[in-house]
């Protein structure tokens, strides 16, 4: 068993001691708005799913995923955002991480992202944690920077990405009903280029940034299998990966 909200606790002690086992994945997402297509845990429902799969595969334990973020950037424009502060979810990793690592012996956690702004919190996390459990290892990515082919199927239509062909063909392979495709409606990204960043408000009328309406169900099942097998690949390099050998000094330097 690797989901560990589905172990029981002596299941989840049997694994972790299992030898090699100490790895671990948490997947953090977000509620927010997604147009008016699009459900509001749309971040969360992609981690999980890609996270939960993948960690199958490679027999690794995924934490329950944290279904709320830092979406301050969604304002309260449209409704349906549950937003953490930046503070707030800082604190939170690290305080999930602690008990994963002190009460449980994780020493290596990598956290995955399914919402773009999550990201300054989880880094600070890693940070403190770093500094706190200088034997244990962190590491974060955003669903899209899995791979660059991740990054690629995330970016078809929109480089600022929010309820777009790939969210939306993801959702749709996973659960149509959490899809109304006769509300969906395409917003070009007119962010790229520019040297501000701004909030979705200022950018879009509708909550919307991409083209969504080019989504289907077959897309969004081509790119979860894509991501998924990238992930897989990504978790077997961090359970072979040792510490790196810390060169000596070259006494004066080296031209």
């Amino acid at each position: 068993m690797t989901s560990w909200a589905k172990s029981t606790g002596p299941k989840v002690g049997e694994a972790i001691s299992d030898k090699g086992r100490t790895i671990a994945v948490l997947p953090i997402g977000a509620t927010e708005q997604h147009g008016p297509h699009l459900a509001t845990g749309t971040d969360t429902m992609l981690a999980e799913a890609i996270c939960g799969e993948a960690c199958r595969r490679r027999n690794v334990l995924m934490l329950p995923a944290i279904p709320y973020g830092c979406s301050f950037g969604h304002s309260d424009a449209w409704p349906g955002t549950l937003s953490l502060s930046p503070e707030t979810l800082t604190a939170v990793l690290c305080e999930v991480a602690s008990w994963a690592v002190e009460a449980n012996g994780i020493d290596r956690l990598i956290f995955i992202s399914g919402h773009a702004t999550n990201g300054p919190s989880i880094e600070s996390a890693i940070l403190r944690l770093r500094y706190k459990y200088p034997q244990a290892r962190f590491a974060t990515r955003g669903l899209w920077e899995i791979s660059e082919e991740a990054l690629r199927l995330y970016t078809l239509d929109a480089a600022d990405i929010h309820a777009n062909v790939a969210e939306t063909s993801m959702v749709l392979a996973l659960d149509p009903d959490c899809v109304e495709m006769d509300r969906a409606e395409d917003v070009e990204d007119v962010t790229v280029g520019l040297v501000w960043r701004y909030a979705m408000p200022a950018v879009t009328k509708n909550g919307v940034v991409g083209r969504p309406s080019e989504s289907s169900a077959s897309l969004g099942r081509e790119m979860l299998d894509t991501i998924i097998r990238d992930f897989e690949k990504l978790l077997e390099q961090a359970e072979g990966e040792d510490w790196p050998e810390i060169p000596e000094p070259v006494k004066g330097g080296q031209m």
